[in-house]
């Protein structure tokens, strides 16, 4: 079966009366020319571009570039000062709130509107969630593809944040091994390492499954590394610091290796399936969730893990006590 095209506008209802009734002949039949006139004037209506005030149109929900800073779109801000909007941002009502609007695509060009301090060129379409993902999806696939990491983040938020795995496959355009594949790689690092690492649109998947592989099965801490690292190496361009983040690494698998004595990660089994694993090392205690493995428990944990902790901490309290 053809799929609706989400961005045209439901057919209208039907308007007329009841059969029988007097009224029940439209003023202007559906027919002829008049027909014709109708149905162009609604396409011009659905295809409008409206300015709006960027302060009304927030932009949150679900994000498929990690963070824009103000000097990322500079250059943009200097040309549409200098030229104008070229291309509409799509936005759709927040009916929770009447007068404010939702990115839909075109974040980078709402930052360096509001920089500009210029009204912003919208299309505004009713959606729902799964229709706006969809649209943000398709309209990136025209314009530069975020990078490997940038895709890996956005399908893994909207796993989590409980979207159809069909609605994140038709909205990336990929399969299931390889939102499999993303999810891994996005659970497996942590987002402030990705954010300092950067889009790195030169790295490609490999490169990026190798240093989870390595993270995973050395227990590294890149947060650790991260912030071992000198100023020198913040200045490096995204591809470089992720190049020089994985040789430092590496080079702490190595060393780990090298290690005699360090215990292998003790996994947690419940009824032949493995529900976690903990490592302990000199520095820590290290409890991993398998999120491949056990998806939901991961997400529940995820939800739940602060309050699960203090009440272990409040029971080790009391026991520690009464002795």
């Amino acid at each position: 079966m053809a799929r609706r095209n989400i961005f045209q506008p439901p057919p209208p209802p039907d308007s007329g009366s009841e059969v029988g009734q007097p009224d029940s002949k439209p003023r202007f039949p559906n027919t002829g020319a008049m027909s014709g006139v109708k149905s162009t004037l609604r396409d011009l209506s659905s295809n409008a571009v409206r300015e709006i005030d960027p302060s009304l149109i927030d932009d949150g929900g679900p994000k498929d570039r990690l963070t824009i800073t103000d000097a990322d779109v500079a250059d943009l801000v200097q040309s549409i000062r200098a030229h104008g909007q070229q291309v509409p941002i799509m936005v759709r009502p927040l009916l929770e709130n009447p007068g404010r609007y939702r990115i839909v695509y075109g974040r980078r060009r709402l930052r360096a509107l509001k920089l500009a301090g210029i009204p912003a060129k919208a299309l505004i379409r009713t959606l729902t969630d799964e229709q706006a993902i969809l649209a943000q999806g398709q309209e990136n696939s025209l314009r530069l593809d975020p990078s490997f990491i940038e895709k890996a983040i956005f399908v893994t938020d909207l796993t989590d944040g409980g979207y159809d795995q069909s609605v994140v496959l038709d909205a990336l355009a990929i399969d299931r091994p390889m939102l499999s594949r993303m999810t891994k790689v996005a659970r497996t690092l942590p987002l402030g390492v990705v954010q300092f690492i950067g889009a790195a649109h030169g790295i490609g998947r490999r490169r990026w499954e190798e240093l989870a592989d390595l993270v995973r099965d050395k227990g590294i801490d890149l947060d650790a590394l991260v912030a071992s690292l000198d100023e020198a190496s913040r200045t490096l361009t995204s591809d470089e610091r992720f190049a020089f983040l994985s040789d430092a690494a590496l080079k702490a698998g190595q060393s780990g290796a090298s290690q005699a004595g360090t215990p292998p990660a003790l996994p947690v089994i419940y009824e032949g399936s493995k529900v976690a694993e903990i490592k302990d090392t000199p520095r820590s205690l290290t409890i991993r969730f398998a999120g491949s493995d056990q998806p939901e428990f991961t997400k529940w944990m995820k939800e739940h893990a602060e309050t699960e902790v203090l009440r272990l901490y409040e029971a080790w309290r009391s026991a520690t006590e009464a002795d």
